[in-house]
């Protein structure tokens, strides 16, 4: 019998997650499915944990608990290190109300679910959706689901070989089945973060800045990334590593910085 753990940044009862859950379900008949999310709304927190104040584990349902004031990464955590004792084959992290592209991945809470995963030796999918004005109204969740659950049967049943401490990236446009292109296995864009600030004025006439969020547009036209086949309607699925050393840049730094102890 398999055992799925879901998780997300929008929070336990975010309809992505629900959603997801309801599918799985579906899917996987035999399966152990349980969700452990934040009690509320934790996206582009990252992969941070919470170090200073304790967390609390709240039972919603069976298979669904939230965490308070954790993050995903807190829930993941929690959910492997104790509650099913390692026992998980596959982490979900979504699906998220917004794309995860390109860079997004630095900041992203719902990939950092995925990431604390495979630092524990778990296989993991982070799955994010991405929409435009109204279309996530007008399509909802349901092909996001469907893909989400094709690739969790695929890891299951065929682990795919990435290296250690990897972990998938999934990306799903908000559209209609008859307008969907299909899956592709894409490298990560480089964004633009023409991101929006604004500076505003409070009741009491304090000032305070909103950050917007930025637009998807990739920096340089490349029909191979993932930034640019979302909006053409392809869902995107990339191997993301953990490890952010920048391996080809070893050499060349230590032939710069042996002026330093001389």
């Amino acid at each position: 019998m398999k055992n799925i753990l879901l998780t997300n940044d929008d929070g336990y009862d975010a309809k992505g997650i629900r959603e997801l859950h309801k599918a799985l379900k579906e899917r996987f008949k035999d399966a152990n499915i349980w969700v452990i999310a934040p009690h509320l709304q934790k996206s582009a927190c990252s992969h941070s944990i919470t170090l200073h104040h304790p967390l609390r584990l709240k039972k919603h349902e069976k298979d669904i608990y939230s965490l308070h004031d954790g993050t995903p990464s807190d829930c993941v955590y929690v959910g492997l290190s104790k509650l099913f004792d390692g026992k998980i084959d596959l982490v979900i992290s979504g699906v998220n109300h917004g794309a995860n592209l390109g860079e997004d991945i630095s900041y992203s809470g719902t990939c950092a679910g995925a990431m604390e995963a495979v630092l524990r030796g778990v296989p993991a999918l982070a799955s994010s959706l991405y929409y435009e004005n109204d279309s996530i109204e007008k399509y909802s969740y349901n092909l996001a689901c469907k893909i989400t659950c094709d690739i969790a049967a695929r890891i299951l049943e065929f682990p795919p070989k990435l290296g250690e401490r990897e972990f998938l990236n999934l990306n799903i446009p908000a559209c209609s089945k008859a307008d969907f292109k299909g899956l592709k296995v894409a490298k990560t864009g480089k964004r633009n973060y023409d991101t929006k600030l604004d500076i505003r004025i409070d009741p009491r006439g304090g000032e305070y800045i909103w950050l917007g969020e930025p637009d998807v547009v990739a920096t340089l036209e490349n029909d191979d990334c993932d930034i640019t086949l979302i909006t053409k309607n392809f869902a995107t699925l990339s191997p993301v590593k953990v490890d952010m050393c920048a391996h080809a840049s070893i050499d060349e730094l230590g032939l710069w910085a042996r002026g330093i102890n001389e």
